[in-house]
């Protein structure tokens, strides 16, 4: 007997109003729209105001997610924010948007997993939900990326943009069933995508200033490596728990890293381009926000879809799946 009940009741976005594209990036490092989009598949990503944060485009994507869902505000019984780029290191930054919603008095929590926080925080809120402790949680991946972005590091700043998505899980109503995820982690390679300084191992200082160890370091061949075997692993294994076949998937939702990466997960996987969600041309990588953001896109445009497999990585080297069915 299936005792599962979390469901998706709504979803809603937002994206900053500024628009990065490749070309203003060839005025500000030494690249060019055609390196760029062969490596990436990034045509443009948006970019958070400078007074604007994450809580702010956090909050005003669940207000979206909010009215969507037909539910007073009041009727949210947790908050879930997946972000790596909190507006301070505490309080939370469910804290935050908690404040700017006006919903008091509720549990509100941020969880760090990189771009696979999304997947987690659905994860973490269907299993309230369906232990019949919470009715309605209001999941959100909102991350601003260009404050931790080395504007100087032209293999690195051309990757990433800004934004936010929301969802309401429901107990009681909602058409996809959030049915099977697999979630992982390999702390063994902790070293090829981090931010090194700003923490306790490495408290700010102005050597730590002055040597820039406060924006995001990456070694991108081996992040490429490992984030096609984990992706599409994780994916596998959500498949075989599901007892559903790849040709039942009506879209991939993978994180939207690279377009290189999205397109070796697929073929991995063997699901064909046309059922493969991409915006990552439009965004670039939003981390936590990539499939939040995703999500919204997908189910507003796809009214009738049945099942969505999404999947992603991320520093950690953290990976997960997880897999959405109508109800």
């Amino acid at each position: 007997m299936n005792n599962k009940k979390a469901k998706i009741l709504a979803t809603g976005s937002y994206l900053p109003e500024k628009i990065l594209t490749n070309k203003d990036l060839e005025n500000m490092v030494d690249t060019s729209d055609e390196w760029i989009t062969t490596r990436t598949g990034i045509k443009k990503r948006r970019i958070a105001g400078e007074k604007e944060s994450t809580s702010d485009m956090g909050a005003k994507a669940a207000q979206n997610a909010i009215k969507k869902a037909g539910i007073s505000k009041d009727e949210i019984n947790a908050i879930i924010v997946a972000t790596i780029t909190p507006d301070m290191l505490f309080p939370s930054t469910a804290s935050f948007i908690q404040k700017k919603l006006g919903i008091n008095f509720i549990p509100a929590f941020d969880i760090s997993a990189a771009c696979t926080g999304y997947i987690y925080a659905l994860s973490i809120a269907a299993q309230f939900v369906n232990a019949g402790i919470y009715k309605n949680i209001l999941v959100v991946g909102a991350e601003k990326l260009s404050a931790i972005t080395d504007w100087e590091d032209r293999s690195t700043c051309v990757l990433f943009g800004d934004g936010a998505g929301a969802a309401i899980i429901s107990g009681e109503k909602g058409d996809l069933l959030i049915d099977e995820f697999y979630l992982g982690c390999d702390g063994r390679f902790t070293d090829i995508l981090n931010l090194p300084a700003g923490g306790s191992f490495m408290p700010a200082s102005e050597e730590t200033v002055k040597n820039r160890m406060h924006f995001l370091k990456m070694t991108g061949q081996e992040v490429f490596k490992h984030a096609v075997k984990y992706m599409a692993d994780s994916a596998v294994k959500t498949l075989e728990k599901s007892g559903l076949k790849v040709s039942d998937i009506d879209f991939l939702l993978p994180h939207q890293a690279n377009i290189r990466i999205i397109l070796a997960v697929a073929k991995r996987l063997g699901i064909p381009k046309e059922k493969v969600f991409l915006n990552v041309q439009e965004y670039g990588n939003m981390s936590a926000a990539s499939s939040s953001v995703g999500l919204d896109e997908v189910l507003s445009k796809n009214k009738t879809i049945k099942n969505v497999l999404m999947v992603a990585f991320g520093a950690g080297l953290t990976y997960g799946s997880i897999l959405l069915r109508k109800a």
